[in-house]
């Protein structure tokens, strides 16, 4: 190797072990592909607590994906249908009840850090009460899945299949914040509609609540126009 040649080889060799330690260590992906992906969201919401432990329905927030293409992100005033009473959490509501029993008095109102950020989108005061001098603005939530401008997909025609949320969305009842759980690429959705079309018995949910079984038939489709036209 010439005098010249190395330095050049070890430059070459320092950058690229350099590039791969950057990507190791931060959220770099491939295009299109998001598997992961955890932002933080403007509100600490919990989908362990509501999903996990209080074994909310997904659809009882995301109603939309019944009739919808979108699955939608629940509005603020429909949050306040729990949280109008519910501000803070069970223990730290416990412990106020024991201190105002020691001290002899009424329990305080105590408001979650979190659940203030809400208050404040929906320009609330101190006892939940509509401030007019506070601007209702909309909580910038964070989109986690997102797929191409190309894609078409209708959240209606799987969840009147009986298509279990989880099954794209991954365990939410586990995750304290959401995050992708799934590709999502095309292939990823090909295989899915693959194993649904080989199995002819497969039970399709009508809005009505009845099932209607799939005959030899029919199968869910792979053709290319159904997703992209």
């Amino acid at each position: 190797m010439s005098s010249w040649t190395a330095p050049i080889v070890f430059a070459a060799c320092s950058l690229v072990i350099g590039l791969g330690a950057v990507l190791a260590e931060s959220n770099v992906r491939v295009t299109g592909n998001n598997l992961g992906y955890e932002p933080e969201q403007p509100i600490h919401f919990s989908h362990r607590v509501h999903a996990g432990e209080l074994q909310m329905d997904c659809l009882s927030c995301h109603y939309g994906a019944e009739k919808s293409r979108h699955a939608g992100v629940p509005p603020a005033e429909l949050c306040m249908g729990c949280h109008a009473h519910v501000t803070s959490t069970l223990d730290v509501k416990l412990q106020e009840k024991a201190l105002a029993e020691a001290e002899g008095r009424e329990p305080k109102t105590i408001v979650s850090v979190e659940l203030r950020k809400l208050y404040d989108a929906l320009g609330l005061d101190g006892e939940l009460k509509t401030d007019p001098t506070k601007e209702r603005r909309p909580i910038e939530w964070v989109r986690v899945h997102n797929l191409p401008d190309y894609v078409y997909f209708d959240h209606r025609v799987h969840v009147a299949r009986g298509l279990a949320c989880q099954t794209c969305h991954g365990p939410v009842g586990s995750m304290e914040r959401i995050r992708q759980e799934s590709t999502l690429a095309m292939g990823w959705c090909m295989d899915c509609h693959r194993k649904n079309a080989a199995d002819p018995t497969a039970a399709r949910a009508t809005p009505a609540g009845g099932a209607i079984e799939l005959g030899d038939g029919e199968h869910v489709s792979i053709d290319c126009a159904r997703c992209h036209y």
